[in-house]
């Protein structure tokens, strides 16, 4: 099993970046997909997540309306897309699957940094 997030980087306030998670052995499209995040000296949060079909997503209050989670089954791979970057989203980001049926089961990336500073 693996989860490889890319597109992290240096980015100014105001700018955007795209995030991807490439899925490999499980079947991704029985697995709820969720970003989340950890900035320096906090606790890791849910950023977004988005159901198996990619019919239904949910984001924290923070980035609505700033950040939009997708995912295509057909490519095993889900996506960030970040717009109007703040500082305060400077964090490693990391992927998660959790399987559908079985909650207990649920696997992680090793994460991408994303810095916003001007």
């Amino acid at each position: 099993v693996q989860l490889v997030e890319s597109g992290g980087g240096l980015v100014q306030p105001g700018g955007s970046l795209r995030l991807s998670c490439a899925a490999s052995g499980f079947i991704f499209s029985s697995y709820v997909m969720s970003w989340y995040r950890q900035a320096p000296g906090k606790e890791r949060e849910l950023v977004a997540n988005i159901n198996s079909s990619g019919g239904s997503t949910n984001y924290a209050d923070s980035v609505k309306g700033r950040f939009t989670i997708s995912r295509d089954n057909a490519k095993n791979t889900v996506y960030l897309q970040m717009n109007s970057l703040k500082p305060e989203d400077t964090a490693v980001y990391y992927c998660q699957a959790r399987n559908i049926l079985n909650r207990n089961i649920s696997y992680w990336g090793k994460g991408t940094l994303v810095t916003v500073s001007s």
